[in-house]
């Protein structure tokens, strides 16, 4: 499909695609995991066993360049097996600056895991661009890692200035924009080298999808190295996987444009309720990175925010226990709008405040949701 059409447009047609030999405007899901080959041993089809490629996943694939303004994307099994393969895919020994704020899993691996791959990070307050700058060591430092907003606390780190200091030190910048969704900001046009997505959450959107996802600016350097990491490793995405990725793509930005809407009025209705200490949202005029992500996310500031409650840990989790339309699970992401007291999930080593609960706004009316969560606090007192 052109690129001079919207993105809205791309998504609802799947890129445009139609079957040739059918005519189906569904694309067709490919599970062979073996080619046959040419009379004289060649693959010229561009195929030849399904851990390396396959054909499904590259039509998804295809949309997320699209959709990022990148040259080339990968598929993998799962967010975090998109990020460690990108990781894995730099020379060794690396240097990573990474923010202290992020998806605590992937801080747990680059602290505990990383380096016995022959790779130690620094990690930084993601706000604060003099501190990202001062973390790089030119000639050792190989990726600065920014994940904006960043999880739990919604942190907003600017990208334009982010890849100013990465690039300064000779280093790539890769933007992990899960929460933002290509919808909202194409890190990409902002000076980023990479950008990755956990798939799981907006981009697939139904709860139904282990996916991760990462889109280049370029097709050579560290997209050939990681596409060879994840080949050797065999993390590729499923066929099946990635045709139910590729169908949730399709309402991206009917859900996201939902999903920011009801957070607004969510994050404003509970501002002004004295049962919360503090509301973490960047759409509001308060939150210390609104005016950076007012300049690069585009449409709406995203359907995750965080509550702070009064009354510390034991009325948080007693207000999360109260709820009967919020569910009580993690991730985020999907249609319906979930609940979790952070703190319990992270555990010690966590920046996340004991009394904050992390709200994943779904389709629901939100006049539903927000009664709902005022029940709760009303009864946790």
């Amino acid at each position: 499909m052109p690129a001079r059409y919207r993105p809205e447009t791309i998504l609802a047609q799947a890129g445009g695609a139609v079957d040739a030999e059918t005519g189906a405007i569904v694309p067709p899901i490919h599970i062979a995991t073996t080619f046959l080959r040419d009379p004289d041993n060649q693959y010229r089809r561009g195929f030849a066993y399904g851990r390396p490629d396959n054909a499904t996943v590259r039509q998804t694939e295809a949309m997320l360049s699209a959709l990022e303004g990148g040259a080339a994307s990968l598929l993998l099994a799962s967010g975090m097996a998109a990020a460690t393969s990108l990781f894995l895919a730099l020379p060794r020994p690396a240097h990573i600056v990474a923010p202290r704020v992020m998806y605590w899993g992937l801080r747990k691996w680059l602290v505990e895991d990383a380096p016995a791959h022959g790779l130690t990070a620094s990690l930084v307050d993601g706000a604060d661009l003099g501190a990202i700058a001062a973390a790089t060591r030119p000639g050792e430092t190989r990726l600065v890692w920014m994940e904006t907003p960043a999880n739990p606390l919604w942190t907003i780190t600017d990208i334009k200035g982010a890849a100013t200091a990465a690039h300064a030190a000779g280093a790539a910048l890769a933007v992990d924009s899960t929460v933002a969704t290509p919808i909202l900001t194409r890190p990409l046009a902002e000076g980023a080298d990479v950008v990755m997505h956990a798939a799981t959450k907006y981009l697939n959107g139904h709860s139904d999808v282990v996916a991760g996802a990462l889109s280049f600016a370029r097709t050579e350097g560290l997209f050939e190295r990681a596409a060879a990491v994840r080949a050797s490793l065999g993390a590729i995405l499923g066929p099946i996987e990635a045709a139910l990725l590729l169908r949730g793509l399709r309402t991206l930005h009917l859900r996201v444009g939902a999903q920011c809407a009801a957070a607004m009025k969510i994050a404003r209705h509970f501002a002004a309720d004295p049962r919360v200490a503090e509301v973490l949202y960047p759409g509001l005029e308060n939150h210390p990175g609104h005016a950076v992500a007012a300049r690069q996310m585009h449409g709406g500031f995203g359907g995750m925010l965080s509550i702070r409650v009064r009354g510390g840990e034991e009325a948080a989790i007693a207000t999360a226990a109260g709820v009967a339309l919020w569910k009580r699970a993690t991730s985020l992401g999907g249609v319906e709008s979930l609940i979790e007291h952070r703190a319990s999930v992270e555990g010690t080593a966590s920046p996340c405040p004991p009394d904050l609960l992390r709200l994943s706004v779904g389709i629901e009316a939100a006049e539903d949701l927000i009664a709902d969560l005022d029940r709760a606090l009303a009864a946790a007192r």
